[in-house]
């Protein structure tokens, strides 16, 4: 699952290397800062926060401070005022101190062989945003332990099921932040989000017709298109440029357009009598993964948009389908049918290695890759409703995010990496 290097240099984890290694921290307790009363209720509030924050990453494991010698071997919160030994001695890699006065927080995390300071970082009017400033610690922990950063402040759009109709949801990926984006009626399926997370695509089924879906995130609105774009729209989604593809059947097939400025259908990118959908691009946009029928079930096939070659990624099973490839281009997650139900699996691009990630019960299926191309979204009905789960590429225990009443589908991830 992860490496870590403490040997030479600061302690780092590459959370794409091989090896199990588990890091282990402790949360010292709060202190008041310069003679300010500890707010006691805030403290804990936000520790809890953290807690609940950090316990998302499968490498990370919370240390009681009773744990160690002693208990509590800090007198403040810098590195001069914690006495490393006993973290030494009871093999913890890293400690967390907050301070607190009437202003502002404070948070650092050390290393405990080194006395390293790994991070920090101080914020003000933080008592009405302790969760905004629990994830925003924890974003830059997790960016200066591993160097990849847009976990605990990318939002996730879905689909959710309300009534009759299908609306389009975000939530972030510890659950907060649920926030309704259609109220349309009928279904809107197939969110994307634009590469600067300032919009939201998606398919709209009228009771007469496919729209496609664009909500404007500054301005909150909403607009429909129809024209143009033949008899069907699906799974619309940015590639370069925030350049907007989609599957339309225009001519008796459904294929893969570029869609122009004005969002009527453009040059064809995959074409054939067959039906060819789900387009999905790295972040570079030199390389899209799609699910096509052409060799008599559905198969990913991977297009190099430099050289327009086109082969075919997927080889084992009769339906596989939802691919989604990871910002960096190497991986391809993907929804596979087996006799238990479907699987997400993952096809490396290089080698070819495939890996089963999620093992049911139920069906599981939509994979999204996160921004850092190590946690992975997908859908599951394994508690007899589809409901949003979060594992990482390496197949991690799945973890439920919580989305509220009603069945969840078809997660995407803002890759934009903006607060």
């Amino acid at each position: 699952m992860t490496s870590l290097s403490i040997a030479q240099g600061p302690l780092t984890v590459d959370i794409h290397g091989p090896g199990q290694r588990m890091v282990n921290i402790v949360l010292l307790p709060p202190k008041g800062l310069k003679g300010a009363p500890l707010p006691e209720a805030a403290a804990k509030a936000f520790e809890e926060l953290v807690v609940n924050d950090l316990s998302y990453i499968p490498f990370l494991k919370i240390v009681p401070v009773t744990k160690l010698l002693g208990g509590d071997p800090s007198k403040g919160v810098m590195g001069a005022d914690i006495d490393f030994k006993p973290f030494q001695l009871a093999r913890v890699d890293l400690c967390m101190t907050t301070g607190w006065n009437g202003q502002y927080i404070e948070g650092r995390v050390f290393e405990t062989y080194s006395g390293r300071r790994v991070v920090g970082k101080s914020y003000r009017d933080v008592h009405a945003n302790l969760p905004q400033v629990a994830d925003r610690f924890c974003s830059s922990f997790l960016e200066a332990l591993t160097g990849k950063k847009g976990f605990f402040d990318s939002p996730i759009v879905f689909v959710k099921q309300d009534g009759k109709s299908k609306e389009i949801f975000t939530v972030l990926p510890q659950g907060r932040g649920l926030t309704r984006i259609t109220q349309l009626g009928g279904f809107n399926l197939s969110p994307a989000w634009s590469g600067d997370g300032k919009q939201i695509a998606f398919t709209h089924i009228a009771k007469n017709r496919h729209e496609l879906g664009i909500y404007d995130s500054e301005t909150k609105k909403i607009n429909r298109y129809y024209k143009g774009l033949g008899n069907t729209i699906i799974s619309p989604v940015y590639g370069p440029d925030d350049t907007l593809y989609a599957a339309l059947n225009i001519n008796g097939a459904t294929n893969i357009y570029e869609l122009s400025k004005s969002y009527k259908a453009g040059k064809t990118l995959i074409s054939g009598p067959y039906i060819d959908v789900s387009p999905s691009f790295d972040r570079t946009g030199s390389k899209m993964v799609f699910t096509s029928g052409r060799a008599g079930n559905p198969h990913i096939y991977l297009k190099d948009m430099k050289t327009g070659e086109i082969r075919r990624v997927t080889t084992t099973g009769k339906y596989n389908t939802h691919p989604c490839i990871s910002p960096d281009g190497r991986f391809v997650a993907y929804t596979h049918q087996t006799s238990d139900g479907h699987r997400i699996y993952l096809h490396d691009l290089g080698t070819g290695r495939e890996k089963q990630l999620t093992f049911g019960p139920g069906n599981d299926e939509y994979p999204a890759f996160g921004p850092d191309g190590y946690f992975v979204a997908f859908a599951s009905s394994r508690s007899g409703e589809y409901k949003l789960y979060l594992t990482t590429r390496h197949g991690d225990t799945p973890r439920i995010i919580s989305t509220g009443k009603g069945g969840a589908f078809a997660p995407a991830w803002d890759t934009s990496l903006q607060w």
